[in-house]
């Protein structure tokens, strides 16, 4: 169907109205406080803007570059040291960091500038230092010498053959009479499970224990009483555990096969340490070791500062 249009003819009376009511809402709209603009989502920008699409681009503007002062510095030139300020004796007994610090620094110095004058005063420098650290050995080896009843361990760990030879036998005495008197109010527990192969080459060690010391041993299968195992939380066959009687003391003497050598010293150890006769600092000592240079708190029950006597 076809639109018609049809231009009227305006009078000059109807226009002029026009144009002033036009004139007063043009007035009013400028009047009216501005309306912040609030962000429209991207799906709505999309559709305004259309024309650009997704993958439209423009270059960003160019940013104002600062115009800042080249200022050209010119380095401090370093100052470098020279043994011509100091004499040997002030070198000697200059503190260990100060001269440290000046060793470094003329090494540095000899390597830049590796002139003979340069060289010659590193090596210097290193002389003296190793002319201090021998200095101080023989210092020491004259304090110990002096003072061996403070800090040699040689009369209770000797090193020479006879000493050795002494120091084994008073240890193997210590073990073996201290497992005797012990096994009148201990025992010990053989943790073992069915089909375990260590376990019964442990057996067979532990009846040459028995034999020796005349213990009682008892043994348990964890697959059977999982009360006892549990009780001492025993996870690993075999396992040896040391028991008092009367008393709920207890303490593990080795888990998986040991030789009787190696079960005698830790047995040895467990009973002391239950007796209270060692603690955790000195579990290792044995009795003829005591208040010796072996023996780490004996310094705390000494009483009395040794720098303080030194005639």
């Amino acid at each position: 169907m076809a639109m018609m249009f049809s231009i009227r003819p305006c009078r000059s009376g109807n226009f002029l109205m026009f144009c002033l009511v036009l004139l007063a809402c043009n007035t009013v709209y400028a009047a009216q406080p501005a309306v912040p603009q609030v962000a429209q989502p991207m799906s709505s920008r999309f559709y305004q803007q259309s024309k650009q699409g997704w993958f439209w681009y423009e270059d960003p503007l160019p940013e104002q570059a600062e115009k800042r002062e080249e200022r050209t510095e010119r380095p401090t030139p370093r100052r470098l040291p020279s043994l011509d300020q100091y004499s040997i004796d002030t070198l000697w007994n200059m503190y260990p960091d100060d001269f440290q610090e000046l060793l470094d620094v003329m090494q540095k110095k000899a390597v830049q500038y590796p002139t003979e004058k340069n060289i010659l005063e590193y090596l210097t420098m290193q002389d003296i230092a190793r002319r201090k650290a021998l200095a101080y050995t023989n210092a020491a080896m004259y304090v110990t010498q002096k003072r061996g009843e403070l800090f040699s361990v040689n009369h209770v760990y000797p090193t020479a053959g006879p000493g050795i030879t002494a120091r084994v036998k008073l240890q193997r005495d210590e073990i073996s009479n201290t497992i005797r008197r012990a096994g009148e109010n201990h025992a010990l527990i053989f943790f073992v499970r069915q089909g375990c192969g260590f376990c019964e080459k442990q057996a067979q060690i532990l009846a040459y224990f028995r034999d020796k010391y005349g213990w009682p041993i008892r043994t348990v299968d964890i697959g059977r009483n999982i009360d006892a195992a549990t009780r001492f939380n025993i996870t690993i066959t075999p396992t040896l555990l040391l028991i008092t009687r009367g008393e709920k003391k207890y303490m593990t003497v080795s888990s998986g096969v040991i030789a009787l050598s190696e079960l005698e010293r830790k047995l040895y150890r467990a009973i002391r340490y239950l007796q209270g006769n060692t603690g955790q600092d000195n579990f290792l000592i044995y009795d003829f070791q005591k208040g010796s240079a072996l023996d780490p708190t004996s310094i705390l029950r000494r009483g009395r500062q040794p720098w303080k006597d030194t005639n």
